[in-house]
């Protein structure tokens, strides 16, 4: 019988996986290429063992270097990677795009945010023309407790109201004295959700920031993803006028799906 894996090998292969994905987190508007020292810098890594991971994913696919800068880029094998069985917005660009616009018109930084277990995770990060300081080091890959953020209020919203109460239960008893909550209070909050379509409230993350977050539409049940304008606690917001914005911008990006048209090959041959 083959042997049982050390607990010391899985923590291993778990320390080289998280380090893949910080390397490929690490690129964006502000970072499309980077050096062995970049990468070992950001994520405080040793300069040796960064720069076999950056060749081992030159091997892989994933990453292009440079010779003469020796600079290392994202590849498209990379940017594919994981879009297969996402949604059509996913896969073809349109949420970026939504995201990118809504950044461009507002001057706040953007936030996509998914649900992994009891945690919002930040999807994509857009640090805004005129983004806080407090916020420049958000990043993907980030995750905060779901019901510390406007954002997870809504994407608990999506589920039945005996599931979301099971949840902050757990939650609350799992939180330290600090971080009690009042559990029919957010219920509370959680339901007014389902109703307005849309909050503000705190953007979490360990962030003193206020955000305005509506779900994403048409997402599968039990995975809701949110959108975040993220500005500061003290700012005057219009959010009848931020609401019709972002609205008409999702209808833009993210319009409704239209029937497929079958071309009939036979009859165009005859």
């Amino acid at each position: 019988m083959p042997e049982k894996a050390s607990s010391t090998h899985i923590s291993n292969k778990s320390k080289i996986a998280r380090r893949l994905i910080e390397v490929l987190e690490y690129f964006d508007d502000n970072h499309q290429q980077a050096t062995v020292m970049d990468i070992a810098r950001r994520y405080d890594r040793p300069q040796s063992s960064t720069s076999e991971l950056l060749v081992s994913m030159v091997e892989l696919g994933l990453l292009r270097k440079d010779h003469a800068s020796r600079t290392y880029h994202p590849t498209p094998r990379a940017a594919m990677i994981g879009t297969f069985g996402q949604p059509p917005f996913v896969r073809d660009g349109r949420i970026v795009r939504l995201i990118d616009v809504l950044s461009e018109q507002t001057g706040y930084s953007v936030a996509l945010t998914s649900m992994v277990g009891l945690d919002s995770q930040i999807v994509q990060w857009r640090h805004g023309p005129t983004g806080l300081a407090c916020t420049r080091e958000l990043s993907g890959g980030i995750k905060d407790p779901i019901h510390h953020s406007a954002a997870g209020w809504m994407m608990l919203s999506t589920f039945e109201p005996r599931r979301v109460e099971a949840m902050l239960r757990r939650l609350n008893a799992e939180a330290p004295d600090t971080g009690k909550f009042q559990v029919a209070e957010l219920m509370n909050r959680i339901t007014e959700c389902r109703d307005t379509r849309y909050v503000i409230g705190p953007v979490g993350f360990n962030t003193d920031t206020r955000g305005f977050s509506v779900l994403v539409p048409r997402q599968p049940n039990g995975r809701p993803m949110a959108i975040s304008l993220v500005y500061g606690k003290d700012d005057f917001v219009s959010t009848p006028a931020l609401f019709e914005m972002v609205s008409k911008a999702m209808r833009t990006c993210l319009p409704d799906p239209e029937p497929p048209i079958f071309l009939d090959i036979l009859s165009c041959a005859a």
